[in-house]
């Protein structure tokens, strides 16, 4: 078993970037193998528009997954306010813990994980213990 890392979060867009989003998410897997995390309500409500991803993903795949990020805190402003696209990722990796992936301003800033959500990178480790034991491999990652 490979190191594994946890990503869990949301950006925020409007009509216009939220096609655009969708574009380069379906151009980018095809086989869907990790786009899949992504998620988009079937009905958005309000102003803005939400899109969630939610994985479990070999850490090899980290920079495809921080690279499709990037590529969609580019999209342009699409009208008047000049709103960009915003999100926030938890993703907690197996051996090298938890951070936020802040995306602001046209891009992806990473920065250590608030100690509210450690929660979740305590309980993504437990769950990778019991895997490695159940699977025979090493525990401690």
């Amino acid at each position: 078993m490979g190191v594994i890392v946890w990503i869990r979060g949301w950006l925020e867009c409007d009509d216009e970037q939220l096609s655009q989003v969708r574009e380069i998410i379906e151009a980018d897997d095809a086989d869907r193998t990790y786009s899949g995390g992504w998620s988009f309500p079937p009905r958005q409500y309000n102003f803005t528009n939400w899109v969630f991803f939610g994985a479990e993903i070999a850490a090899q795949y980290l920079d495809w997954f921080l690279e499709q990020l990037r590529s969609l805190a580019r999209i342009p402003a699409s009208d008047d306010d000049n709103d960009l696209i915003v999100g926030l990722f938890l993703v907690s990796h197996e051996i090298d813990g938890m951070s936020g992936w802040q995306v602001r301003e046209g891009s992806v800033t990473i920065r250590a994980a608030s100690q509210d959500h450690q929660f979740l990178d305590e309980q993504d480790v437990r769950r990778s213990v019991v895997r490695r034991a159940a699977s025979g491999a090493v525990s401690s990652p």
